[in-house]
């Protein structure tokens, strides 16, 4: 630990650790609330049904495992690319270099697909706006926001997350009170037997249940943010626990508790799967002006998954340069004490979607955000492999236990990566995701290519204590 002479404190890479515990509050808030809730859960009520509700509070309790196994990482170790380093230190120099950099690739993904959201949104205000104008816009603005202090990142991000808490906040307690009091349209035709009226809870069958776990698994995608966030937190010891440990509650508010009160206030098969049911929702209580708060509520969270995209490019990128595996000239920092070189180049790499809005726009959303779901389920695998790693050589004395714990790691882990393989099995079956399984084998091979050209070019990079045989285990991308 370092103090510049602006009495700035500085971790051990050079970045300030200027991010306090309301912006990591936030940011975990925000993390877990996106545009998947806000548009995508319309798509998976009508697979699943009410038994949606049922998928999103099965899969955040193997979140919530995830997330304290990353937090018991976290705590052993906070370091400045998080779970890229811990795969490169506990499964060896390869998986390091795939999982920094396959991670890099699919925030990149992200955020061209955020920005295209970004340029759609828009256009319910500005029909005539072009679509890529709009996206060259917000990547100028977001690129130039991470460029100045953390703070200044942890203060916009704070901002977004308000946002979005305050629209679910308004849905459920509107909601709750016309549902009580009879008031209005949603007073007079909702009732919690909705619920399993209209066909049952599962109206679809067991199979369509199945297929919206992978809808459900990318709205939770960005929950993991948090552990890029610890080597400039403030407090970091008792903050992150505090963070991580509030998980199942939010899940139970923002999604499960979301989820009760919109499939409450009109039957199932009135959401459609192109919309977002909040807007039904907010129009249902009799909110005026419904679409155009929520075109404002999702372009908001559009914007904030983009910037936590750089903000995360630009560490990671940093690591993988400190690592010898990227440019060095990433490495460095500006004044502000945060990666420039490292975020302008990701930044610049998200140019490619202003190009592909302006080409196709309308196709611009599938085709680029095609494979960020698997990217999701290969980094949580990555955490929940690296825990068990490093919970057999706490067992050996090899590294110190951690202050935060996961009680009942080694089945917990286990039955996770088995949720994880599963879910990418359930991905064949749906042929909109099944692309991403298409490029399953080109990703890997670009990948894989780049780490043996990168040891022949340099000297393979080390890890600290690199993995054995024996305690490596299996890992399910």
């Amino acid at each position: 630990m370092t103090v510049d002479s602006s009495h700035e404190q500085l971790n051990e890479d050079g970045l300030a650790q200027g991010l306090n515990k309301r912006h990591i509050r936030m940011i975990a808030i925000g993390g877990a609330i996106g545009v998947g809730l806000f548009l995508g859960s319309g798509k998976g009520i009508s697979y699943a049904g009410p038994a949606l509700v049922g998928v999103y509070a099965i899969t955040g309790v193997f979140i919530f495992i995830i997330m304290r196994a990353l937090g018991e990482l976290l705590m052993y170790r906070p370091v400045t690319g998080s779970f890229a380093e811990y795969a490169r230190e506990f499964l060896g120099p390869v998986y390091g270099f795939i999982t920094g950099w396959g991670y890099w690739i699919t925030w990149t993904i992200i955020g061209m697909a955020e920005l295209t959201a970004a340029g759609i949104f828009v256009r319910f205000w500005f029909p005539s706006m072009p679509q890529y104008l709009t996206a060259l816009i917000a990547l100028i603005a977001l690129v130039t926001l991470n460029l100045a202090k953390v703070g200044f990142f942890g203060e916009a991000e704070f901002w977004f997350a308000s946002i979005k808490v305050i629209t679910i906040v308004a849905l459920i307690a509107g909601g709750i009170f016309a549902l009580v009091f009879n008031v209005g349209k949603a007073g007079q035709e909702g009732g919690i037997a909705n619920l399993w009226d209209h066909g049952g809870i599962a109206p679809h069958g067991l199979l369509a249940v199945l297929l919206a776990f992978q809808i459900v698994v990318f709205s939770y995608q960005g929950v993991e943010l948090i552990g890029m966030t610890a080597a400039e937190t403030k407090n970091r010891a008792t903050v992150l626990p505090k963070a991580i440990n509030s998980i199942p509650w939010r899940i139970g508010i923002f999604y499960v508790g979301t989820l009760v009160v919109l499939l409450s206030l009109f039957p199932w098969d009135q959401f459609n799967a192109d919309s977002s049911p909040f807007v039904k929702g907010f129009t249902q209580i009799g909110l005026p002006a419904a679409a155009s708060i929520m075109n404002f509520v999702v372009l908001a969270s559009a914007l904030s998954s983009c910037s936590a995209g750089l903000f995360s490019n630009g560490r990671l990128l940093k690591k993988l340069a400190a690592d010898g595996v990227a440019p060095k000239m990433f490495e460095k920092t500006n004044r502000g004490h945060v990666p420039a070189a490292a975020i302008i180049a990701s930044g610049s790499l998200m140019l490619v979607s202003v190009a592909i809005n302006a080409i196709v726009p309308e196709q611009a959303f599938s085709y680029i955000s095609s494979v960020a779901t698997l990217g999701a389920i290969w980094s949580w695998g990555v955490i929940v492999a690296c825990h068990l790693v490093y919970r057999r050589r706490v067992e050996r004395g090899e590294v110190p236990a951690s202050t935060f714990r996961l009680p009942l790691a080694t089945p917990l882990c286990w039955a996770t990566l088995a949720f994880l393989a599963a879910v990418t099995v359930l991905l064949a079956f749906d042929e909109g995701q099944r692309i991403a399984l298409y490029a399953l084998p080109i990703w890997a091979a670009v990948l894989l290519t780049g780490y043996y050209l990168s040891a022949r070019r340099t000297a393979s990079p080390v890890a600290p204590s690199p993995a054995t045989e024996n305690d490596r285990p299996a890992l399910h991308p």
